[in-house]
């Protein structure tokens, strides 16, 4: 492989092929420290040309490749195997924004863009990328294609399939695909760019994507909310979306054990509100009219409904303390302690069934299992997890097989997906046969081997 590597510094700069094992252990590592791989090399390349010539190189010599953003991935996507005969190749040096386009309400982002850098060059242009999601200050844009990022604002803006126009992509012989249009309407044939969104590297490498943008809201309110119950939360929901329609950006479910977690384990962190209650809701409404209406149809809206006590944020400052609430439970979670995580969709209708009859099932197989949920309420994705009450005591991890199937095969009973937003990766690789059909999995698999015959593009990933 000395040859390989050799070849690869000449075409990429000898400093950008990483062996040094100290030096790219945190790329074999992933964010929740679950997967630990082994790597020949990381390869960062500058440029599509360069990604293109390190497909190309690695093709011929039949070495795996596994593509990597910000690896802020919660499956193990973005980390090797532990054979150590792949290489990493890492798209952060791919940092330009190459156009905003505020006419076409457009903007084409590099892939290894930060989420926060993409959204900064839409409002310098006095627009809008709404994809908004707590690592946004980390991932990057190429991951967030690759796993069909949704985050907060799903409820009106979509996910990322519904915001990505076009794309670049280097396939897996190390030819480059140029679909960077951006258009709304191209009713040309197979529409190529969804083989690669939410496929996980596993098909091609994208390098640049072509992305929606739109005004920026000139208003917004963001209010937390106390509830008894799931039940509760969708009477609101329903309220709210039959009186503001699509200004209705968010709307977040938020179980008491969550925020409990956040204020033990992050400095500065408070409830907005006097007493304790079962759940909460974190919503917001956007407007693009200047008037100061909002809130006040807010309150209006909350009189009516079976919202036991409310915190509306009266500054841009309080709203964002509000948010901080919510995007601080996946740290909060981790520093409390390890926990069995599930990013699971269900029709938003049986969300408050299922949670009931879950829990009642988990409670019977693991007594004093805690449920740690929160979730999209609005678009139907819960974040699922389960832990002990004891920080530290991991005895739930000898059965977790047996939970993984309580939860998936309830979340197949009510007809749901048991991965909304954060992809399959290593973490459901083996657990995907039982809840995809055959059907599906046969055209996955005949997919996979028209594009990638070799199996290089990040094998062991998705598909068994």
């Amino acid at each position: 492989m000395s040859d390989l590597l050799a070849q690869l510094a000449h075409r990429i700069g000898d400093t950008h092929v990483l062996t040094d094992p100290q030096t790219i252990q945190p790329y074999l590592t992933d964010w929740r420290k679950r997967y630990r791989g082994k790597a020949l090399a990381v390869l960062r390349p500058a440029s599509t040309a360069e990604v293109a010539a390190i497909v190309r190189l690695c093709h011929d010599a039949g070495v795996s490749m596994v593509p990597q953003g910000g690896n802020t991935s919660l499956c193990g996507a973005s980390v090797p195997d532990t054979l150590g005969n792949a290489v990493v190749i890492s798209l952060s040096r791919l940092r330009q924004i190459r156009q905003v386009d505020p006419v076409n309400q457009t903007l084409t982002a590099e892939a290894g863009c930060t989420l926060v850098e993409v959204q900064v060059a839409a409002a310098q242009q006095q627009r809008l990328f709404p994809l908004s999601l707590a690592s946004e200050g980390s991932c990057q844009i190429g991951g967030n294609l690759s796993t069909n990022a949704g985050g907060v604002q799903v409820l009106r803006y979509g996910n990322m399939r519904e915001l990505t126009l076009g794309l670049e992509v280097v396939l897996p012989d190390g030819q480059i695909w140029d679909g960077l249009r951006g258009l709304r309407k191209d009713n040309t044939g197979y529409d190529l760019k969804h083989c690669f969104i939410g496929a996980e590297g596993t098909l091609g490498i994208i390098t640049a994507a072509t992305l929606k943008l739109f005004p920026r809201p000139l208003q917004q309110c963001t209010a937390w909310v106390a509830l008894s119950g799931p039940e509760d939360a969708l009477q609101l929901l329903g309220q709210l979306q039959q009186r503001f329609s699509d200004r209705l950006t968010a709307f977040e479910l938020v179980s008491d054990v969550c925020l409990q977690l956040v204020t033990q384990h992050i400095p500065g962190s408070r409830s907005p509100l006097e007493a304790p209650s079962p759940w909460y809701a974190l919503l917001e409404l956007s407007d693009g009219a200047p008037d100061d209406r909002l809130a006040g149809d807010l309150l209006a809206t909350l009189a009516e409904s079976p919202v036991q006590d409310a915190a509306i944020a009266q500054s841009e400052q309080q709203a964002r303390a509000l948010w901080l609430l919510r995007e601080s439970i996946s740290e909060a979670q981790r520093l409390d302690g390890p926990s069995i995580k599930h990013d699971i969709a269900l029709p938003v209708s049986a969300i408050p069934a299922f949670l009931q009859d879950t829990a009642a099932l988990l409670q019977h197989a693991f007594p004093g299992v805690r449920l740690q949920v929160f979730g999209h309420l609005g678009d139907g994705n819960l974040h699922y997890n389960l832990s002990h009450t004891r920080p530290g005591n991991v005895d739930l991890f000898d059965d977790e097989a047996q939970a993984n199937r309580i939860v998936y095969d309830q979340v197949a009973h009510y007809r749901g997906s048991i991965s909304a937003e954060h992809g399959i990766g290593q973490l459901k690789r083996d657990t995907l046969p039982h809840y995809k059909s055959a059907l599906e999995l046969k055209l996955m698999h005949q997919l996979k081997a028209s594009l990638d015959p070799k199996g290089l593009m990040n094998p062991g990933k998705v598909l068994v």
